[in-house]
């Protein structure tokens, strides 16, 4: 076992000098999708557990960033938050803050009006039964029971 240990690290060491890092997808030289220390995301792809973790670190990542530019974010309730922050994960936190004038009604606790706001954006339509969702959210300030499916 000893063995096996030392052989993953010798060879951890030496992927990462012929492979090197890269943090940004990149097609090789035989032009497949690739990312990281040489992770071929095209025949591979990832596992669940590692699209766990990204969730987990992309949650916290626009978390942090919704709070430090939505200052009123923390006076919220929680299903609130998760509207805007649901928001700024989809659009980006630019993005979110683009939405001025629905971000100014959630200040000053006009629900209704920044929940209708939502539905008449671009993004609503775009996204669809996912911006229903959260304007309805957003509206009554409670998770909801059950998902508003396409209908």
């Amino acid at each position: 076992m000893t063995e096996i240990c030392g052989l993953k690290e010798r060879l951890r060491a030496q992927l990462k000098i012929d492979e090197g890092l890269r943090l940004f997808p990149y097609r090789d030289t035989v032009g497949k999708l690739t990312v990281g220390y040489g992770r071929n995301i095209d025949d591979r792809g990832i596992s669940e557990d590692e699209a766990e973790y990204m969730l987990d670190n992309d949650i916290d990542d626009h978390l942090e960033k919704v709070r430090a530019n939505v200052l009123f974010f923390d006076t919220l309730n929680e299903p609130r938050q998760m509207v805007l922050a649901n928001m700024g994960f989809n659009l980006g936190i630019n993005g979110l803050l683009g939405f001025k004038k629905t971000l100014r009604a959630v200040a000053e606790g006009r629900y209704d009006e920044a929940a209708t706001m939502m539905l008449q954006s671009k993004w609503a339509h775009q996204v669809g039964v996912r911006a229903r969702r959260l304007a309805m959210i957003m509206r009554t300030g409670k998770y909801l029971e059950e998902n508003i499916d396409g209908g």
